[in-house]
């Protein structure tokens, strides 16, 4: 015992000191409510950034594909023929090129943000000229589609009125086609640059003139739907000239520095990029177009076709949130990247992804909320009232759905691994989700429900997004990414 004493061992407690636990816990306590405060307010941070871009490119969007929503309202109330032929022309034959000239313009996403990012400042307008070189060229190539929209309809199983009319408008088309050749470089040029609020307002503006032209084609000169063609072509124009002339005139000093021989110099390389984007997006926005002339082989093809392209323009009003998303995470991780900020792209990635998915989900609720009475904006024909009402609650889980995977999308963009994307898009999209679509359509006659039940099912957009979020933690693995558009252009060495 006295060993004991001598050590002193019997004078120290078995448990520790009730005021030093207390301290640790304190302590403990302090450093969660710091990590949480930290996270927090590295999330508002990364928030003002994400909506910077992502605010005025989701009012930009929304204002440019309300021009056509406005059309196709305004064709609706001249008959079922006529929204149905401006649903083909407008949505199909046009929404092809669109989709592709516009995936092919998203490289600037890359290229540019990269650039910005990296302070290469005057390589931002020489990219967007090489952009206008070659989607000006793609718009000649696809010509022949607007050309021969009636025989192409009418050889997919199209109705002869509605294949004709649908003919009729896509010539008329034509110099709409031409301005997105020059209206998507220069939107990508200014976002790049977070200068979206520029877009945003001359979006505002296109939108305004295409409101006024229309009711006077329709009600005052009585041009009908010609005259809702010619509304659109001069509304995308009006924006195309109002971009240009606030870049070529002083409001992007240090990125455009005038017209230069250098847009001709490697061109073949920015085209296989451009190429690559315009893959990764096309093959989403195509599936779509598709699904809508799939219902050519359906009974009641007026009805069917009306029902599916107002759903179709509802989810396509709302996707314009989402794509407002892609528009900003391609910017801020490009951006990041090009600094050599692989954690901040990721932490970027992660409110992104939040975001979108909290607003798609109040979407959702609100469809099903006007299930029977957001049709009545279209049309007042009761046969496809009735149509859209049983199809309202698979819009509202397709809206949910196309929520996160915009933004993995962004993200890829980005990062310059849009040939990635491409595939997996291929491969949920047209190996799975299209033969489905057509076994169940046309030979177990599920009718056009199962359009939507093919469009978006949760299956499918699972196999995007755990093959997209694997590409993506490839990516963050290996933080490279942000070489490969300096590699694709040359520009370590060049400049």
């Amino acid at each position: 015992m006295a060993s004991v004493a001598s050590n002193g061992d019997v004078n120290q407690s078995l448990l520790a000191h009730p005021a030093k636990g207390r301290q640790n816990g304190v302590d403990q306590w302090d450093e969660k409510v710091k990590e949480k405060t930290k996270l927090a307010t590295r999330a508002w941070v990364e928030t003002k950034k994400i909506w910077q871009v992502a605010g005025p490119a989701i009012f930009a969007r929304v204002a440019m594909y309300s021009m056509n929503v406005i059309t196709q309202i305004f064709s609706g109330h001249l008959g079922e023929v006529e929204l149905a032929a401006m649903s083909i022309a407008n949505t199909v034959i046009l929404g092809f090129n669109f989709g592709l000239l516009l995936g092919m313009a998203s490289a600037l996403e890359t290229l540019c943000g990269q650039a910005f990012g990296a302070k290469r400042y005057h390589m931002l307008g020489i990219y967007m000229q090489r952009s206008w070189i070659v989607l000006f060229l793609c718009c000649i190539l696809l010509l022949p589609i607007y050309i021969f929209t009636t025989p192409l309809l009418k050889l997919l199983g199209q109705a002869d009125d509605v294949a004709e009319m649908s003919g009729v408008l896509a010539l008329w088309f034509i110099p709409l086609h031409f301005s997105f050749a020059f209206m998507f470089p220069l939107n990508k040029f200014l976002q790049s640059q977070l200068k979206n609020s520029v877009t945003a307002w001359v979006s505002l503006a296109g939108f305004v003139m295409n409101v006024v032209t229309s009711w006077l084609c329709v009600y005052v000169f009585g041009f009908g739907l010609v005259g809702l063609c010619v509304a659109l072509d001069l509304s995308w124009w009006l924006m195309v000239l109002g971009l240009y002339r606030y870049s070529a005139s002083g409001g992007c000093p240090l990125t455009w520095t005038g017209w230069s021989v250098e847009a001709f110099s490697g061109l073949w390389e920015f085209f296989k990029l451009s190429l690559a984007s315009g893959v990764m997006l096309c093959l989403e926005s195509w599936y779509y177009r598709i699904l809508l002339l799939m219902t050519g082989y359906l009974p009641n093809t007026t009805v069917a076709v009306d029902a599916l392209s107002i759903c179709m323009s509802i989810n396509g009003w709302e996707m314009m949130i989402p794509l407002g998303f892609l528009a900003a995470i391609g910017v801020r991780v490009a951006n990041e990247l090009g600094a050599g900020n692989a954690e901040a792209a990721k932490f970027a990635t992660a409110v992104s992804v939040v975001q979108s998915t909290t607003i798609g989900l109040l979407f959702c609720v609100l469809i099903m909320i006007l299930h029977n009475k957001f049709a009545y904006i279209y049309t007042s024909s009761t046969d496809v009232l009735e149509e859209v009402d049983e199809l309202s609650y698979l819009l509202g889980l397709t809206i949910l759905l196309n929520s996160v995977q915009p933004i993995l999308s962004g993200v890829a963009v980005g990062s310059g691994w849009q040939a990635y994307v491409a595939y997996i898009n291929l491969g949920c999209y047209y190996v799975v989700g299209l033969p489905l679509g057509l076994l169940m359509g046309c030979v177990f006659h599920f009718g056009v429900m199962v359009r939507i039940l093919s469009l978006q099912s949760s299956v499918f957009h699972s196999m995007i997004t755990c093959f997209s979020q694997y590409m993506l933690n490839m990516v963050w693995k290996h933080e490279r990414a942000y070489g490969v558009a300096w590699y694709l252009v040359g520009l370590q060495s060049k400049h």
